[in-house]
């Protein structure tokens, strides 16, 4: 008599389970292509025209999704190809995946390059108001598929925001100190000297910079990039400027306290126009070699999307210079 522990030994022997799909098969893409073109088309012929692949590839893929999952989707013959009553069950779960393919590709896409989805845009307050209309309407016609978001603050803190990720780009007066970013020159423009209206130097157009010494210079607040460039243009020139007691936060601001009498103030090209069709001001233009900005587009150096930004680049210059006495940069 055996031991009792042996007797009670079973042996198992490997079963295969006819008809039950293969647990672990996943189908391709391509496969679900080929179900889906098949089964609109009803002509393997079409389909593959409308895949672009060979009629043997396509029909290849088909075979190897219905060997995997064990079901027959259509019935060929001869003169016409049927979906089976299992493939008209599993067809629109087939169309649905095809389809959410098609939209990650294109999301891919459009993540991949900036100018074919969302973009944050960072513009410094002496552009934004001044530039926008021009660049807004005329990136819809050119960039359709592109959607801005403008964010609009000071120079410091749109760099902030670029290194941190919160911007994907930014509008900006040059130089930009800043590690990491690379900037993309796009149009320099004079500053004008705005006056209040009947001023003596109202219409000239060589005013000398050292005249600033004798005028009562209104500046933007701290962190606005054009009054540092103001007191540049002065410490160039050697004029100590009569700083008025007024400050600004916006040029908007300095304009109207310029109408007032307060002092003057240098504004850019772009802003000259707009400024003098609400304000009763006055304006001048220095004299030769004027003084002015450029300015440009900055992005993060590591973003690897050198190309689409110079393109961009290259749109906005042409954009504001049909709209502004800007000169591009060259």
């Amino acid at each position: 008599m055996l031991p009792r522990a042996l007797s009670e030994v079973k042996v198992i022997y490997p079963t295969t389970l006819i008809g039950v799909t293969d647990k672990s098969f996943q189908p391709t893409i391509a496969g679900l292509r080929a179900f889906v073109a098949v089964a609109e088309k009803q002509h393997f012929g079409s389909a593959a025209t409308t895949l672009g692949l060979s009629q043997s590839t396509l029909s290849q893929a088909l075979a190897t999704l219905e060997t995997g999952l064990d079901t027959h989707l259509v019935e060929r013959s001869t003169r016409r190809v049927r979906v089976t009553p299992e493939g008209i069950k599993l067809l629109p779960l087939a169309q649905a995946v095809v389809e959410a393919a098609e939209a990650f590709t294109a999301a891919a896409a459009g993540t991949s390059d900036p100018l074919q989805g969302g973009m944050r845009l960072g513009m410094i307050p002496t552009v934004a108001p001044y530039v926008l209309p021009a660049v807004l309407a005329g990136l819809a016609q050119q960039l359709p598929a592109l959607t801005l978001r403008v964010i609009e603050d000071q120079t410091e803190r749109l760099l902030t925001s670029l290194r941190e990720g919160a911007l994907d780009a930014a509008l900006i007066s040059l130089p930009a100190a800043a590690a990491g970013v690379t900037a993309i020159p796009i149009y320099d423009e004079d500053f004008v000297l705005a006056l209040p209206a009947g001023h003596p130097l109202s219409g000239k157009h060589r005013v000398p910079v050292a005249a600033l010494a004798q005028l009562p210079l209104l500046l933007l607040d701290e962190g606005h990039c054009l009054r540092d460039q103001a007191l540049d243009v002065c410490q160039k020139a050697g004029v100590h400027a009569e700083l008025a007691d007024t400050r600004a936060a916006s040029l908007a601001t300095a304009v109207q306290c310029v109408t007032g009498g307060l002092g003057v103030t240098l504004i850019p090209q772009s802003a000259a126009p707009v400024e003098a069709a609400r304000s009763n001001l006055g304006l001048a233009q220095f004299a030769a070699p004027r003084p002015g900005r450029r300015i440009g587009l900055v992005f993060r150096s590591s973003s690897g999307r050198d190309e689409s930004y110079r393109r961009l680049a290259g749109f906005i210059g042409e954009l504001v210079s049909s709209e502004h006495k800007v000169r591009l940069a060259k």
